[in-house]
């Protein structure tokens, strides 16, 4: 891997940004069980933070971290995770099985957006329980509405930003992988390319972020704009005969 810039500023910070999504979850596998049946309510095992991953999940994070052990010492990176079980697993297990020698570090900024009174509930359960909540959604669409007691995109938007300020002041001119969530990696785009709440609200729509998928940014010397290298790549996976999963998130994300 290579290093990164400072977003925004005149001093250079991180030079490249890599960005992967946790491993199948047992969360991912009970909501698209729940929304397949038509369920109202997601049966997951645990509190959000507390869901691990599924079988499949784990030999994703194993996967990606034989991907990592052909990264040569010099070019490795530091290593930022979501402190929620299913991304905390998903960078340990590759950064143990990588040979990484380094700690991963937890931060809850990473963590995945905060649902409120919405949590477990699938879009069924949201139009049938709470029928005021579907038609704000609807009409605010997925960027701006927030949930009682959670957090719009626009809220982990300045998480986000929060974050990438820390990233370039503590890791100038070296490159970092930061293992999180689908909706925050769609939401790094919208940062690192400007982009409009149409454009990014047009890739949720049509984009499930895979499990284990890796998306890179570059950016020369740690200035300038942020080039998109890849995105939401899962060949690894493919590659190792490890399955790759999409468990897509809810498509109805425009205003309207």
């Amino acid at each position: 891997m290579s290093n990164m810039g400072r977003t925004g500023g005149s001093l250079p910070g991180i030079t490249g940004l890599v960005l992967v999504r946790h491993g199948e979850s047992e969360g991912n596998v009970a909501a698209t069980l729940a929304h397949q049946a038509g369920a109202h309510v997601i049966n997951v095992p645990a509190r959000d933070a507390d869901v691990g991953l599924s079988d499949t999940g784990r030999e994703q994070a194993l996967a990606l971290g034989r991907l990592l052990a052909g990264v040569p010492e010099p070019g490795r990176a530091a290593v930022w995770s979501s402190p929620y079980a299913r991304a905390r697993q998903t960078a340990e297990l590759a950064v143990q099985t990588g040979g990484w020698r380094v700690q991963v570090r937890l931060d809850e900024r990473l963590r995945d957006r905060e649902l409120g009174i919405l949590d477990m509930l699938t879009s069924a359960g949201v139009e049938a329980r709470l029928p005021e909540e579907a038609q704000r959604r609807r009409w605010l669409g997925k960027f701006y509405y927030r949930p009682p007691g959670g957090e719009s995109w626009a809220d982990v938007v300045l998480r986000l930003r929060s974050l990438l300020a820390d990233l370039d002041r503590d890791h100038a001119g070296e490159e970092v992988l930061l293992v999180c969530h689908d909706a925050l990696i769609v939401l790094f785009r919208y940062i690192l390319q400007g982009l409009s709440e149409s454009e990014l609200l047009d890739i949720a729509a049509t984009t499930s972020i895979l499990n284990a998928s890796v998306s890179r940014f570059v950016r020369t010397d740690g200035l300038g704009a942020w080039e998109l290298e890849s995105f939401n790549m899962a060949d690894h996976l493919a590659e190792q005969g490890v399955p790759v999963t999409e468990h897509a998130g809810d498509a109805d994300v425009h205003p309207r």
